[in-house]
């Protein structure tokens, strides 16, 4: 698979999709909070407070990366981190925007400075380093992106870096049993799990990457078992108990 990115490199990749997910934050109008977004269960004001709670928790741990104990991600845990979305999302839309704007500005000001602690630890996740946070950040900020208007920010809007990212990551996902042969279009196969069960996917970069987060490609994903009359390859849910690969 594509080796991993240099820390200055992805530093910057996660810079520019925090830039664009705060422009596109700051346009979304008050109407829309209340109403549902491209993510299952959860409406706009929901997803803008969680956005401006991990902006928040990100920098508390890149700023304490390397201490003997670092704090949890979340005060509370994950119920902790559910109830404050809750009642973030709660804000008139104007004050949860300047909540969000604000979250998001302290975590560009603190990106730079990660580099420094790149394999420090940091209570984002058992065994996580500095790094493996910079990596989730890129994930929230371009996948949730796409979850406030998958047609404003679809997944071809991805860099080809990212999508490879996601193909490490998601492997996660495969069930035990299982092998998936991705086939991006013009680029090397890559092989995901190593069980009997075996399907090959073949269409772009980014829709391959789409599909293995369960969010909406923009064209075509061929399927085809190896097994006549198998019905289409199944996920896991969202490994967000575990710290995935970078």
């Amino acid at each position: 698979m594509t080796q991993l990115l240099a820390p200055a490199e992805l530093i910057a990749q996660v810079t520019t999709a925090l830039d664009e997910l705060s422009v596109q934050v700051r346009e979304v109008p008050d109407t829309q909070y209340s109403k549902p977004s491209s993510l299952p269960g959860w409406s706009t004001a929901q997803l803008i407070a969680h956005l401006a709670s991990f902006a928040k928790a990100a920098v508390r741990q890149f700023e304490n990366a390397g201490a003997q104990r670092p704090p949890l991600m979340y005060d509370g845990g994950a119920e902790g981190r559910i109830e404050a979305i809750n009642m973030t999302a709660l804000m008139r839309p104007e004050s949860l925007r300047a909540l969000a704007a604000d979250a998001l500005a302290q975590l560009r000001a603190t990106l730079p400075g990660a580099e420094a602690t790149w394999e420090q630890p940091v209570g984002y996740r058992p065994g996580a380093k500095a790094a493996d946070l910079m990596y989730a950040t890129w994930r929230e900020m371009l996948i949730h992106g796409t979850d406030l208007d998958e047609f404003l920010r679809p997944a071809a809007s991805w860099p080809p870096a990212f999508s490879a990212h996601l193909f490490r990551a998601l492997e996660a996902r495969v069930p035990e049993g299982t092998r998936l042969v991705l086939q991006p279009h013009g680029k090397p196969r890559i092989v995901l799990g190593d069980g009997a069960k075996s399907w090959v996917l073949s269409g772009t970069d980014f829709d391959l990457a789409a599909w293995m987060a369960g969010r909406p490609a923009a064209g075509p994903v061929q399927v085809t078992a190896a097994a006549d009359g198998a019905a289409d390859p199944q996920l896991l849910p969202w490994p967000s108990d575990r710290l995935m690969n970078r």
